[in-house]
């Protein structure tokens, strides 16, 4: 299948790169229902797409079905624009996002850290 980077709309600022993370379209509506902050989102019939800021996948599994998008580069199903952000900023904040997908799929959040020690 082809590939496609999503276009980020005139006047929005990417100075973090763009990224993308992918639901199934049957989470669509309660991610976007249920954040409080949204950047652009995107759809077609099958999937939804949030772009993130570039890295956002770092130290974080992100949870099966959803699928990350480096570069916000997505097969390209025709998604268009469904949701503009109100601000300058293109990005949904990945950690709301993260635990909306892991809650709406069952699965516990897990991301590494860093070794904690301790001394006295």
């Amino acid at each position: 299948m082809a590939a496609t980077r999503l276009a980020v709309p005139v006047g929005l600022h990417t100075g973090l790169g763009c990224d993308a993370v992918g639901v199934p379209a049957r989470f669509g509506f309660k991610i976007l229902s249920r954040l409080p902050s949204k950047g652009c989102v995107y759809a077609d019939s099958d999937w939804w797409w949030w772009l993130v800021p570039a890295g956002s996948d770092h130290d974080v599994s992100w949870p099966l079905p959803a699928c990350y998008a480096p570069g916000a580069e997505i097969p390209d199903r025709r998604p268009r624009l469904i949701h503009h952000p109100d601000g300058t900023s293109p990005y949904t904040p990945p950690i709301p996002l993260y635990l909306l997908v892991c809650q709406l799929t069952g699965i516990a959040p897990s991301w590494a850290g860093p070794p904690v020690g301790s001394a006295l």
